[in-house]
């Protein structure tokens, strides 16, 4: 996905609050749900949005679903953020 859907993905709170939970390692979408005062629908569009920015990854174990992140995608926003910034080029001066 490009970075203007990654963008829009990481505009809303509750989306970078999922983000901040799975950097502590993989969670079940019950374990996300119970962390929010929203429901399980709401989350799981929440959880849609994220994986289609690709930012996270699911896995099916079972009758469950464990989330984690894609280190991947937010390293690319990272560079992209230095790079804009100039960083990039100051320590090749």
């Amino acid at each position: 996905m490009g970075l203007q859907h990654t963008l829009k993905a990481l505009a809303d709170p509750i989306r970078r609050e999922i983000l901040n939970m799975l950097k502590g390692g993989r969670m079940s979408a019950g374990q996300i749900v119970d962390r929010f005062q929203v429901t399980a629908a709401s989350i799981s569009r929440h959880l849609s949005v994220l994986k289609e920015a690709d930012l996270i990854r699911d896995t099916r174990e079972g009758k469950f679903i464990f989330y984690e992140l894609n280190a991947s995608v937010l390293e690319e926003i990272m560079l992209w953020i230095t790079e804009l910034k100039g960083e990039c080029c100051r320590d090749q001066e």
